[in-house]
């Protein structure tokens, strides 16, 4: 029994590994650092009020045998062109964002050389080498490893960090105010617990599944919840790390990827000692490479769905394609924007909560509309959570537009 209820998830934990990367190592992290556990609420409320539209993924894809992809060309050409463009514009920098991170860890991790763009060409061979040989099945099975070892070594560390603070810990709420301090908010939920389009990238991974185990909505819901809680609870725990240990310390973080890795790791390591230099380091790699991986996977993935959808033919242009075109245009990133990273990272963030609304309606209509099957739609409580949730993304996106 445990061994089959083990081997049902998947989809869940690739949603956990990619989600868990910049938003919790970087944004959670730089909000513990900088406002203690006054931004607890926005992590909170994020979680709570993006829920649905993640879960709506899974749910449509056991459902009805397809993914949100094939949803949206339901709902009108325009809608998947819009959503192809969006992707194409954005994939290259959320991938390059989270390889010069992972890069950065690697090497403080392995030694080795410093330059962040070999590092950075190592982890995208082996990522690619890794899908190559075991496509979608050894990336299943590889994060359920992944996940264990990154929830483990984190709360160690946050355990450590708790029982070796002295300082008095203060639980009031912050409301951020001024350009610099929103925007890092707008930030920091938009990526939390990851952008919205990830929903159709657990759509694809939940058809991949199926094709060797077929899955009930209930239990690919129940995979997702799994995944979902896990991503909240290690979120707080990296706000927790970033308050216990960084908060008021001084500290100015770098907008560079590989000097922001070498200042996470030692500044936990000089608060809690070189024993635990090596949970940290564990802990910060695995989240950062189970992104760069589930990410490298996920945006080919969605291109050629999204091409062989529009033009409603075999294309040239397959995974294998994407793959390749996403891996070259995160290196020419890389090899030339490595100094502007920071402010990639950014506008990447913002873009993602900016575009948010757009996905929540989008997958809210599809899944209360005539393209779901009555019996899986979602409950009156997920739908009134639904509403709220978009009036909160969408006010939220408002206010930011008018702040700045």
């Amino acid at each position: 029994m445990k061994k089959t209820f083990l081997k049902s998830l998947g989809p869940g934990l690739l949603f956990a590994g990619a989600a868990i990367g910049v938003s919790h190592l970087v944004q959670s992290t730089k909000a513990g650092a900088e406002f203690g556990f006054g931004l607890l609420w926005a992590l909170l409320l994020v979680h709570l009020f993006k829920y649905p539209f993640f879960q709506f993924g899974p749910r449509y894809a056991a459902a009805t045998g397809e993914t949100l992809l094939e949803g949206y060309q339901k709902l009108g050409r325009g809608v998947l062109v819009a959503y192809y463009l969006l992707n194409f514009a954005t994939m290259f920098t959320i991938q390059a964002a989270v390889t010069i991170v992972t890069a950065g860890l690697a090497s403080q991790l392995f030694g080795i050389t410093g330059d962040l763009v070999i590092w950075s060409s190592i982890l995208l061979l082996i990522s690619i080498t890794l899908l190559v040989v075991g496509r979608y099945k050894l990336l299943d099975n590889l994060m359920k490893y992944i996940v264990l070892i990154l929830t483990v070594s984190t709360i160690i560390a946050v355990t450590v960090a708790i029982f070796s603070t002295k300082n008095a810990v203060d639980m009031t709420q912050i409301l951020p105010s001024g350009t610099v301090e929103i925007t890092f908010l707008i930030a920091f939920i938009g990526w939390m617990p990851a952008p919205l389009d990830v929903a159709v990238w657990h759509s694809i991974w939940s058809i991949e599944k199926n094709k060797s185990q077929n899955t009930t909505p209930k239990q690919a819901i129940l995979d997702f919840n799994i995944g979902y809680l896990g991503t909240l609870f290690l979120g707080v725990c990296f706000v927790l790390l970033g308050a216990l240990v960084m908060y008021q310390s001084g500290e100015t973080f770098s907008e560079k990827g590989g000097e922001f890795a070498s200042q996470l790791i030692n500044l936990y390591t000089k608060n809690l000692g070189e024993f635990f230099y090596l949970f940290i380091a564990i802990a910060a790699f695995t989240t950062m490479f189970s992104t760069t991986l589930t990410s490298l996977d996920a945006s080919p993935r969605t291109m050629e769905k999204t091409t062989q959808l529009l033009f409603s033919k075999k294309t040239k242009l397959n995974y294998w394609f994407w793959i390749v075109c996403l891996a070259l245009g995160t290196f020419f990133i890389l090899k030339y924007g490595m100094d502007n990273m920071g402010f990639l990272v950014k506008i990447a963030t913002i873009l993602s909560f900016l575009t948010a609304p757009f996905y929540a309606i989008l997958n809210y209509t599809l899944i209360t509309g005539k393209h779901t099957p009555k019996e899986h739609q979602p409950n009156i409580y997920i739908k009134v959570l639904s509403v709220v949730g978009i009036l909160f993304l969408v006010g939220f996106s408002i206010w930011f537009l008018s702040s700045i």
